[in-house]
């Protein structure tokens, strides 16, 4: 008996510890070395750290496995290859999905990438994006002098934002989450008109950001969640410790 949590957000950290001190076998999935040092040590649980396909993810799970998908809201294709895995072995499958944000009326709203990208062609002045290293490129039509990224402070993001033409001096390589004020003085000092962001719920610091954009008078464009289902931490939760009883 053991669980298996994909993590990489705040709520999957915390369930990881929390499981582990009912006594339960924990191992956590993670995509990259960065994402294991963030989901840091604790006894218990077990961190591997990788990016993995749908037989991968299935070499890991089994019928005597719960597996919890507690995925960041947009890695769209990781939550398809961990479901199929989980109906590939047979194994108990449940998505922690953190709840969407209430969004104000004054943000501009995108379907996906390619929209935002098109809203902005239309526009002038300096955009930041906090959509993650991975979509910097798509972003390069603008034009590398309206870009600014803000992106973790690791060589792979790095190498994005240089593979779309930015300059080290529009790069703010930073971990996250931010306060208002923090948002508010990087919105001033490199005079963004523009901020590109998810809808990345509470932990991500979501409302942070718009926050600050409306303080300092920045339009927003969030991107909006791909189509998902879950439950919340607290359901998910209970049923793990229901499913340990049962085990026992």
């Amino acid at each position: 008996m053991k669980i298996v949590i994909f993590s990489g957000t705040t709520e999957g950290r915390k369930l990881s510890r929390e499981l582990a001190e009912m006594g339960a076998p924990v191992w956590v999935c993670v995509a990259t070395e960065y994402g294991k040092v963030d989901q840091g040590t604790y006894p218990g649980v077990k961190v591997l750290a990788g990016r993995r396909d749908r037989d991968g993810i299935a070499q890991l799970l089994g019928t005597d496995t719960l597996c919890i998908d507690a995925t960041h809201p947009y890695a769209e294709q990781v939550t398809r290859n961990i479901r199929g895995a989980a109906r590939q072995t047979g194994t108990m499958y449940k998505r922690l999905l953190r709840p969407a944000s209430a969004l104000p009326q004054d943000c501009q709203m995108a379907e996906n990438i390619p929209e935002a990208v098109n809203i902005l062609q239309a526009t002038s002045g300096n955009v930041l994006l906090t959509t993650g290293a991975k979509e910097v490129t798509s972003f390069a039509p603008l034009g590398a002098e309206r870009l600014y990224a803000r992106v973790l402070p690791v060589e792979s993001s790095l190498a994005a934002c240089r593979g779309a033409g930015i300059p080290a001096s529009h790069i703010i390589a930073i971990q996250g989450p931010f306060g208002v004020e923090l948002n508010v003085a990087l919105l001033h000092q490199f005079s963004i008109r523009w901020l590109v962001t998810k809808d990345g719920g509470n932990p991500g610091g979501f409302a942070e950001k718009l926050e600050a954009a409306r303080k300092c008078g920045v339009q927003s464009i969030v991107i909006r969640r791909p189509a998902d289902h879950g439950e919340s931490y607290e359901a998910v939760l209970e049923f793990c410790k229901e499913w340990i009883t049962q085990c026992r």
